[in-house]
């Protein structure tokens, strides 16, 4: 009974990012790369039904990327693929991947420490965005800096080196992203109250969580990067 539970969430959180792509809430095309949003869903697989889940679930969004690659509908990864089509699948699939099984880990060894269940959610959470960049734009540099698009892109930002290429690029792509402030507290708040055991639900933390996560998010944008993010029906109170 309770595999098929898992199964269920399982194919729901599967079902939340094709739709979410399908919708246009997956990702938001910003210079050259896409901000995803995608990676939301993937962190609540990862945290509550463990790292395999996570690496599942980055698989079907990098499969998502690498159609976009295919196709061209992803400036970036489209010119990549006519580059070595190896690589961007390796880019787009096992970047995702790694990074969903990074996130589920990451939580394992956490919660450890917490025994109460508190942080390590947060820290797991806000993992996931991080390890996509880092792992996205590492493959990059890896496997396609020395490529004519890439070295072009190197150019016209007046990037010295490759880290400064990824600082560089991932500032660009982060500058005018699309905010959701509100939309990620409720998001967060009702993926964890569905895809929980009933058992094991805790309302009071569920709105802390997708509070803390939320605010955190908004507030690493504008304030830590200096990228101030839309702020909706709350423009002007933050």
């Amino acid at each position: 009974m309770k595999n098929t539970k898992t199964l269920t969430r399982v194919a729901l959180l599967v079902a939340i990012e094709l739709v979410m792509k399908m919708v246009g809430l997956g990702s938001v095309p910003v210079g050259p790369l896409y901000m995803s949003f995608l990676t939301l869903p993937i962190a609540v697989g990862a945290i509550t039904m463990g790292p395999a889940v996570g690496a599942l679930l980055g698989g079907v969004f990098g499969a998502v990327s690498f159609y976009d690659a295919i196709t061209g509908a992803s400036a970036m990864t489209g010119a990549l693929f006519q580059v070595s089509p190896v690589n961007t699948f390796i880019l787009c699939v096992g970047m995702r991947v790694l990074m969903g099984l990074c996130c589920g880990l990451i939580f394992s060894s956490l919660k450890r420490f917490d025994k109460p269940g508190t942080w390590s959610y947060i820290v797991s959470a806000m993992s996931a965005p991080f390890l996509n960049t880092v792992f996205f734009m590492g493959w990059i540099v890896l496997a396609f800096y020395g490529c004519d698009y890439v070295q072009n892109l190197v150019s016209v930002k007046g990037a010295a080196n490759p880290f400064m290429f990824v600082v560089l690029l991932v500032y660009i792509a982060l500058i005018q992203p699309v905010g959701f402030l509100i939309s990620t507290f409720l998001f967060l708040f009702a993926e964890f109250n569905i895809l929980t055991y009933k058992e094991d639900r805790k309302l009071g933390f569920s709105v802390v969580f997708a509070l803390v996560c939320a605010v955190g998010i908004y507030a690493m944008f504008k304030y830590g990067f200096k990228m101030p993010l839309p702020q909706g029906i709350l423009k002007g109170i933050f």
